[in-house]
Order: structure tokens, then C-alpha cells, then sequence
């Protein structure tokens, strides 16, 4: 499980296509310190498993189905990414309960700078609209980001100086993919209740 906090901009210094798959070799000092063969890291919101590392990099394989459903197949050497490991037992859930488990992408549709945040507009998937509500959380690109505005196909979020200069959410732009997280409590709230309404109806 992870809480949406990046712990590190890193970079993808290789990209080998395997066919059906794709191998990725990623630049993460922080993130890779102390890590074990099998680990979980997250990789722009996507929980990618560490085949190899050494020298602040790791390698994890990438399968057609997650390069199907997340932004990850447009990422090419020199991309920058976020950076995430699991959260440890007992640690602080600085963000929200995030799984690492790609909805779906959204499109990047315009940024409005400030004075002290910008203001970022962001496609939303007909399929993911019931979930995200606003004031209610979401995850891009492994960020967790509260929703300021949530419309029939789009939702805004409000970014600090921080998130601008520590994530890749600072330097994407209009027509840019996002991967996209919603709230999974939302989603078993959703199968529930509807598990109920189906014994009621008997």
C-alpha cells in the first residue's frame, strides 16, 4: 500500500520492448536504498516490481495489460518520474490509502497559474466520473491530490509550490497523460451497496 506522497522525482535512463512487454531501467537514489529484490516501488502511481538494482537504479518489467491501462508506455529515456515505496507498517498515511492500481488516464486539458499555486484541469473517463467527488481524493501520477472541482467529464486539483517543484505534475502540460487512482473506499462502498440492493430485491 502506498499514501500518494512521492518521495522522489527519478528518471527512466533505459527502455528495452520486450513484444508483449516492456523493461524498464529507473534512475531513484532515495527509493531504491535498501532494496530487495521482489520490492514494490511505485513508478508515476503504477505498483512495479524490482527485478535488478544497484547504483541508485532498478529494473522492473512491465506487462501489455498495465501499459494498456496506465501512461507508462509513452514514457521513454530521459522521462522524468514519480517515486514511491510501500508504506511501512505503522508509518504515517500522509496522504490516502493508495493501492498502486491504474483506473484508468486522463489527458492534462489546461493549467492556470497563481501567485502561489496553479490550478490544473484534468479529463476525467466516463467510467471513473461516479467516483470522484469533490473535496474528495484522487491519485495522479501517484499523487495524492484533493479534488477542487469535479464536472461530467474533467476535475480540477489546486497544486502547492511543492507538489509543482517535486513531482512531474510541475512540468507536464496541456495534452499530457495522467494516470489515474480513484479512492478505493469509494469503490467498495459502490459493490457493497449494490450487493445489498440485489438481496433486497429478491
Amino acid at each position: 500500500m502506498f499514501t500518494g506522497i512521492v518521495e522522489e522525482l527519478g528518471e527512466v535512463t533505459a527502455v528495452e520492448n520486450l513484444g508483449d512487454s516492456s523493461r524498464f531501467r529507473l534512475r531513484g537514489p532515495v527509493v531504491t536504498e535498501g532494496a530487495k529484490h521482489g520490492d514494490s516501488i511505485a513508478v508515476n502511481g503504477v505498483c512495479l516490481t524490482v527485478v535488478d538494482f544497484g547504483g541508485g537504479e532498478f529494473t522492473a518489467d512491465v506487462m501489455a495489460e498495465t501499459l494498456d491501462r496506465s501512461s507508462l508506455g509513452a514514457l521513454t529515456t530521459g522521462s522524468r518520474v514519480n517515486l514511491e515505496r510501500p508504506m511501512a507498517v505503522g508509518g504515517r498515511l500522509g496522504g490516502h490509502i493508495v493501492q498502486g492500481h491504474v483506473d484508468g488516464t486522463g489527458t492534462i486539458v489546461e493549467r492556470k497559474p497563481s501567485e502561489n499555486w496553479e490550478i490544473v484541469k484534468i479529463s476525467l473517463p466516463a467510467a471513473l466520473t461516479r467516483y470522484v467527488v469533490e473535496k474528495g481524493s484522487i491519485t495522479v501520477d501517484g499523487v495524492s491530490l484533493t479534488v477542487v472541482d469535479a464536472g461530467p467529464d474533467y476535475f480540477t486539483i489546486s497544486l502547492i509550490p511543492t507538489t509543482l517543484a517535486l513531482t512531474t505534475l510541475g512540468i507536464k502540460q496541456a495534452g499530457d497523460p495522467v494516470n489515474l487512482e480513484v479512492d478505493v473506499i469509494a469503490k467498495y462502498v459502490e459493490r457493497l451497496l449494490g450487493a445489498n440492493a440485489e438481496e433486497s430485491a429478491k
